[in-house]
């Protein structure tokens, strides 16, 4: 069989998509890439909360799996919101990276009184001035070689990014610190990719079992629990990181407000990774007290 991988154009996402096919060789299953223009890559300019957060760079893909034109989507895990479209299913995620967001350009402690650092994520924006009010955030977009470039230019002394991103591209030496995800807590789904399939394709859902690392797979599915209770997309900062040990999972996460002045976390453990996200966002919702003090509506 070939499978019709479907994904985004841009360098990052066709790293991705490459790697998934490499993996699939190995098995012996051959593949193609389907091209698909998104939302979130045609208006570069526009930031991602006015776009309307998570889902700006997936519809289109999944569009692509729902009316047959593609078999596979291959998406970044932190792209995905929280619920699946009816009729489709997350079947695979092969063999997560790490998960921490990284500063590049300068290191927290090396960033000067006011120092400007730049991010498109609330999330980041929030934990980032939760440590260091004194800092100005700015937004940013576009694709990866456009963000790491802004770093020592106009005025910007850093910015922030996932890691993950970082080691695809092979631009580790870009980091100048990995942020500790017990404190600066990643996106859900960060580091991962993310495998959807038709839920009536058994032959695809089989041919990427095969490709599937079965504990990245419950720790994403966790942190996709903890945002789908939360009714939150990548606008709210939220961040839940899982980890598994043995039978049991470990999932760390953080409610916080948009100046990053009211925060809380919290960790639980559980086998199961569905009801495990979701008692841990009704923890950290109760702990707060409510959206009010967070700035927001849940």
């Amino acid at each position: 069989m070939t499978l019709r991988l479907a994904t985004r154009r841009s360098p990052l996402a066709l790293v991705q998509a490459r790697y998934v096919q490499g993996r699939l060789a190995e098995s012996g299953v051959e593949s193609e890439l389907v091209l698909v223009d998104t939302k979130g890559d045609r208006e570069v300019d526009v930031d991602l909360v006015t776009l309307g957060g998570q889902g700006v760079f997936t519809v289109e893909i999944q569009r692509a799996l729902l009316v047959g034109d593609a078999d596979v989507a291959v998406h970044s895990a932190k792209d995905l919101p929280s619920a699946t479209p009816e009729g489709l299913l997350l079947v695979a995620v092969p063999e997560r990276r790490d998960q921490a967001d990284v500063l590049v350009g300068r290191s927290l402690a090396g960033l000067g009184p006011g120092a400007t650092v730049a991010t498109g994520s609330p999330r980041r924006r929030a934990l980032l001035l939760e440590r260091r009010p004194d800092l100005q955030v700015v937004p940013l977009r576009g694709n990866m070689a456009k963000r790491f470039s802004a770093a020592g230019t106009n005025g910007v002394d850093a910015i922030v990014t996932a890691k993950a991103a970082l080691e695809r591209l092979g631009e580790e030496r870009l980091v100048s610190e990995r942020l500790d995800p017990t404190w600066f807590v990643p996106q859900v789904g960060q580091g991962a990719l993310a495998l959807e399939a038709r839920v009536d394709d058994g032959a695809t859902r089989e041919a990427l079992d095969v490709i599937n690392d079965e504990s990245a797979l419950r720790c994403v599915v966790a942190e996709r629990a903890f945002l789908n209770e939360l009714g939150a997309g990548c606008s709210i900062p939220a961040g839940a990181h899982a980890v598994e040990n043995g039978s049991l999972l470990t999932l760390r996460g953080v409610m916080i407000a948009l100046d990053g002045t009211e925060s809380v976390r919290a960790e639980l453990k559980a086998a199961d990774p569905s009801s495990l996200g979701i008692e841990l966002a009704r923890l950290l919702r109760d702990e707060m007290g409510g959206a009010a003090l967070l700035g927001w509506d849940s």
